[in-house]
């Protein structure tokens, strides 16, 4: 399938590659086309921002938990009936694994979905000693894949003369510069940018990001260079359902718990369930016929209070797995299930109490990364022996991380015990992609139709 797609990459974290993706959607849509995002690498924030704001379609792209040919179709699937795809990178553009190699890095997923790459630079501050930046980007890798350069943080006149600078000294085309204003800045939290319905103004700040683009950014420019992208021919790997039942999977999906990956909802629907959002914070029962739970992750410890405070909620949870329901929870959704949290200035709030033991901010983060996943035993998702890619970013520990799973960290081999798993239950830190072993997946959704045979669904 021919899919037109480029990616916009940066020398480092911080360098304005999530502005200049949110203003170049913006600019596309309003331009009248239709544009796919992906963001490289496990972040859900960004994606957020593609997504709930513009209104495109966004999805995740990563090499450490899925094999080259699932990235490619993933790709695929995800821009069909789109203009072109556009694919956000993270940190650094050759950043990968452990920090010390370039797997499963921006350069890594370029290299898989033969994408041509834009380089974000920022020009702050900088003349001739942008070009040797630049120049050693490009000669890192035999096939660097960067097939254009655009100015971060660079003024018109400081433009005038780099463009021709860059292009003499690195033969690379400079397609445009972004001045630096504070209007287009995104704020900031312990995880990352906040998430894009906490920004005020925000449309507004990416209106204005995609004006001041289509004044200094070549657009035609782009959409040719993604148009050079060579046609995709894998596919995703077939599923088959797995039940003949059509069970319900309450997905809590709030300000409080609002980190999914859409690949993997897409996949427990292919797999037969319908799913259905409701909300921890506000809602004071589970979706009617409720079959299984799943929680996410976010930032429950800001709404704290308000989870607290749902005791209908916390007493319907609660009911919910003492009569054995499926709850599939991880990170913020897995604190959500302990006895208490203690937040960032010392204040504890009850919880659900699935969990038996508390919770509380660390101060810095905890087991940051990449890991393997192996179950010690059988549970809800995975049988004993079976593994998965996850990924953990938080600030918040536990005083009972649970023993299911053996966890090892690629490159490092660093090994703990996480995950809280039995026959009705996965509860842990590790976030999940369910096509680095849709079998996990299967068993969600298997489970889930199991106990609504029961007829103990919600409110059943």
């Amino acid at each position: 399938m021919s899919t037109p797609r480029l990616m916009l990459a940066a020398t480092h974290s911080g360098a304005g590659k999530t502005t200049l993706t949110c203003g170049l959607l913006q600019a596309l849509v309003s331009r009248g086309l239709r544009p796919a995002a992906f963001k490289c690498g496990p972040d859900y924030i960004d994606p957020m921002f593609h997504r709930e704001v513009m209104g495109v379609s966004s999805g995740n792209l990563d090499l450490f938990f899925t094999p080259r040919g699932t990235v490619r179709a993933l790709l695929t699937d995800g821009a069909r009936g789109c203009d072109v795809a556009v694919v956000e990178g993270v940190m650094g553009y050759y950043d990968g694994l452990g920090g010390t190699t370039d797997t499963a890095s921006a350069y890594d997923l370029a290299c898989a979905t033969d994408t041509p790459v834009v380089l974000v630079v920022d020009a702050k501050g900088a003349s001739l000693s942008v070009c040797a930046l630049i120049r050693g980007f490009l000669a890192f890798r035999e096939n660097s894949r960067i097939a254009a350069v655009l100015l971060n943080r660079c003024t018109a006149m400081q433009y005038q003369l780099l463009k021709s600078l860059i292009e003499r000294e690195c033969g690379v085309p400079v397609l445009g510069y972004v001045p630096h204003d504070v209007r287009f800045a995104l704020e900031s939290r312990h995880l990352g940018l906040v998430t894009a319905a906490e920004v005020a103004g925000l449309r507004e700040k990416l209106a204005a990001m995609a004006r001041q683009l289509m004044q200094t950014v070549d657009i035609d420019a782009l959409l040719a260079l993604a148009r050079t992208a060579p046609p995709i021919e894998d596919a995703l790997p077939p599923v088959t359902r797995a039940t003949d039942c059509v069970p319900v999977i309450a997905v809590a999906r709030d300000r409080a718990f609002c980190f999914y990956y859409r690949e993997n909802l897409e996949l427990l629907a292919r797999l037969g369930a319908r799913l259905v959002s409701f909300s921890p914070m506000e809602d004071e029962a589970l979706p009617e016929g409720a079959c299984a739970l799943y929680l996410g992750g976010g930032y429950p410890e800001l709404h704290a209070e308000a989870l607290s405070g749902n005791a209908a909620m916390l007493c319907a949870l609660r009911r919910a797995h003492r009569e054995g329901m499926p709850i599939f929870a991880e990170c913020g959704g897995f604190l959500y299930l302990h006895d208490g949290l203690t937040d960032e200035q010392g204040r504890r709030w009850s919880l659900a109490g699935v969990i038996p033991a508390e919770c509380r901010f660390s101060g810095r983060l905890r087991r940051f990364g990449y890991a393997e996943l192996t179950a010690r035993r059988d549970g809800l998702l995975a049988p004993e022996g079976a593994r998965i890619g996850a990924h953990e970013f938080h600030y918040f520990e536990s005083d009972a991380c649970g023993d299911t799973f053996d966890a090892v960290k690629p490159v490092r081999g660093t090994r703990w015990a996480c995950v809280h798993a039995d026959e009705s239950l996965h509860a842990g830190f590790p976030h999940l992609y369910f096509y680095g072993n849709p079998a996990f997946a299967e068993r969600f959704v298997t489970a889930a139709a199991q106990y609504g045979a029961t007829g103990k669904g919600a409110n059943g």
